[in-house]
């Protein structure tokens, strides 16, 4: 299969060439509906806007909101004039986001005005107290050298410093279209155009380098998976900071001229209520977000018949899950994604008519034009079928490295182009891998591996447990011993001890959860991967190991 050769800009002007009068973005909450000519429209002004600021092309531009529409219209304004979004998560207080703009180098911040009642612009000026006698568009601060603009996400014209998104687009009209023409005609779908930090569940995060090449043919690679025309919509309710959100939702909708329709912030009920109300033929989401749906109260009242596929990542997904999904949602044609964001992210994926079997036990295939193989951990000797092993991958698909960091980019992407994913797999004779854990998940308990997974799977078979995440714990003993975390689904209660009960003779002794915690909900990323780091903190905290 050929790779595509296009922009950001090209795929979406290529659906308006194709569909202009197709709806391309509805926001349900907002009244907000636009065509793709329409949407395409609100584009371009921004990306004259931006260069209305000085904003050239390589600059780098970070973004702090929610799924707001002027999120949508900068990642292909920022496409179209060739400036790098630098994505920022919703969840970032001072400190992360002081790191953030410092690493990244970036001249300017588009940003909501708050999210969840805090305010970001307190956070911005406890970062910057010069801000508040600075003019906007020369800002001058010591601790963020490179900024130079802020453009808040509002109408409000009492902020000296910053611009708001209305004056940036009539900014727009200083620009004429043919100089955006120009700056269009300079990019190259090899330019890095999109930085998204990993999540840093160890160290600081990373700025992974994204090129148009990377992004726009995962996209299209990823709809392709879910069978996706202009006919289906789409329902995006995972954020864009997050690849899950502007790359598995906006790019592989907009490279077949889907309709998207677009939640601000997740909302289980808002979630049903737009599949519903706008006949979504397709739903995005984490394992976390499905349980929400699924145990909604008034599931039922919702009419979820137009429901077909979507994507189910982030983390691995219970079978039982699986199964409501498709039975009880109506989403039979759902995929499993599996990828990491230096991987643009997709790398392996379900197809839509896979059996149940292989949409639980496994990720699903490579795409095409991605190379995957499964090396003996710590070493280049590839393992054999069925065992397993690191999972590296080579492609279209890998970044160009991470920003401003060559020991790290050196670390993960070896002299051959392969990527070190750092997870754990193993392949099968039918091509089709599973993915068995973070190689720092593993736990070694008296020289065995064991693979927090495999037990995760076998407690969710329990009737009263919603949710149940394995960690290792120190022992010294064994080096290490299995801690299992449990939700329990409403109005149930158990013990550890039925727990262990349960386990007794249908999984090996070494396996058995050596300490049982119930907990309400577990530590998440503002993406929604449930943090095992903080997991293990708590544990041996309360247990004072």
């Amino acid at each position: 299969m050929s790779l595509l050769t296009l922009t950001i800009g090209e795929m979406l002007e290529a659906q308006v060439n194709l569909h202009p009068h197709h709806e391309a973005v509805v926001y349900p909450e907002l009244n907000m509906r636009k065509t793709y000519q329409e949407f395409d429209e609100m584009v371009n002004q921004a990306a004259k806007g931006f260069m209305s600021l000085g904003i050239q092309k390589g600059e780098n531009v970070a973004i702090w909101a929610d799924n707001k529409p002027e999120w949508l219209t900068s990642q292909f304004a920022t496409g179209k004039m060739g400036a790098v979004l630098v994505t920022v998560n919703t969840n970032y207080q001072a400190n992360e986001l002081e790191y953030l703009l410092k690493q990244s180098e970036a001249t300017t911040l588009i940003m909501a005005e708050s999210y969840k009642g805090t305010s970001y612009l307190d956070i911005l000026e406890q970062i910057c107290p010069e801000l508040k006698n600075a003019q906007k568009g020369a800002l001058e601060t010591k601790s963020l050298p490179n900024l130079k603009n802020i453009i808040v996400i509002s109408d409000r014209d009492d902020c000296p410093y910053a611009y708001n998104w209305n004056e940036v687009m009539e900014k727009g009209n200083a620009v004429s279209s043919s100089e955006l023409v120009e700056r269009k005609k300079s990019l190259h779908p090899d330019d890095v155009i999109n930085m998204q930090y990993t999540s840093g569940t160890t160290g600081f995060p990373k700025g992974v380098m994204l090129t148009h090449h990377n992004i726009v043919n995962n996209g299209n690679q990823i709809a392709d998976c879910m069978k996706l025309t202009y006919q289906d919509r789409l329902c995006i309710p995972v954020p864009f900071f997050h690849c899950f959100g502007c790359v598995l939702g906006v790019l592989a909708a907009v490279s077949k001229g889907t309709t998207m329709v677009i939640l601000e912030q997740f909302n289980a009920e808002k979630v049903l209520q737009a599949v519903s109300d706008e006949r979504c033929t397709g739903l995005h989401g984490v394992p976390t977000m499905f349980i929400a749906e699924l145990n909604h109260p008034r599931l039922e009242q919702f009419d979820l018949s137009s429901l077909r596929t979507g994507i189910m990542a982030g983390s691995t997904c219970p079978m039982e899950v699986m199964t409501n999904v498709m039975e009880k949602m109506g989403a039979k044609e759902i995929t499993i994604a599996y990828g990491q964001t230096e991987s643009s992210p997709v790398i392996t994926q379900t197809k839509t008519d896979d059996p149940i079997e292989l949409k639980v036990s496994t990720v699903g295939k490579p795409h095409p034009n991605v190379e995957v193989k499964i090396v003996v951990p710590g070493t280049r000797e590839e393992q054999e079928i069925g065992l397993p092993g690191e999972l590296l991958t080579r492609g279209y698909h890998v970044m160009k490295g991470y920003y401003n960091n060559p020991e790290a980019t050196e670390e993960a992407i070896d002299k051959d182009g392969w990527l070190h994913t750092g997870d754990l797999a193993v392949m099968y004779e039918n091509g089709y891998l599973e993915i068995t854990g973070r190689m720092k998940d593993m736990i070694i308990r008296g020289g065995e591996n064991i693979y927090p997974r495999e037990i995760e799977e076998f407690l969710y078979k329990h009737p009263d447990v919603l949710d149940v995440q394995v960690v290792g714990l120190p022992d010294e003993k064994y080096g290490e011993e299995v801690m299992a975390w449990i939700i329990l689904k409403e109005n149930k209660q158990t013990t550890a001890e039925e727990i262990k009960a349960f386990c007794r003779g249908k999984i090996s002794r070494h396996k058995i959860p050596a300490y049982i915690k119930f907990i309400d909900e577990y530590p998440m990323t503002a993406s929604g991967k449930i943090q095992k780091f903080k997991l293990k903190e708590i544990a041996v905290q309360q247990l004072q190991l």
